[in-house]
């Protein structure tokens, strides 16, 4: 008739809801870890961005200075009197005297 005996039948109703289960956990197990590793991958990315926002700040700052700089060399005065204190250049006439630091000791 149906071919089977009460016997399997009765081990085939058991066996649908263990491959069941089993298909479950493994889709458990896979959204899980999918969603694990992006969530790794967004930390890591929003770590990125702070790093980055700071070196920007960093280098803004460093703009501005250069910035203020370029301005400076433009004035002329300015230039003479900073090669008069770096590299100890004199006006016509005038003398140099070195002044030992308080570092230099």
């Amino acid at each position: 008739m149906g071919g089977f005996t009460k016997k399997e039948q009765k081990k085939k109703r058991k066996i649908g809801p263990i491959i069941l289960m089993l298909c479950s956990f493994a889709v458990i197990f896979g959204t899980t870890y999918t969603l694990g590793k992006y969530w790794v991958e967004i930390y890591s990315k929003y770590q990125e961005k702070e790093d980055l926002a700071l070196e920007l700040k960093d280098l803004q700052k460093k703009e501005k200075e250069l910035s203020a700089d370029v301005d400076r060399l433009q004035d002329d005065e300015y230039i003479a009197r900073y090669a008069r204190e770096k590299y100890y250049y004199s006006k016509d006439g005038e003398y140099i005297l070195k002044i030992p630091d308080e570092d230099e000791n």
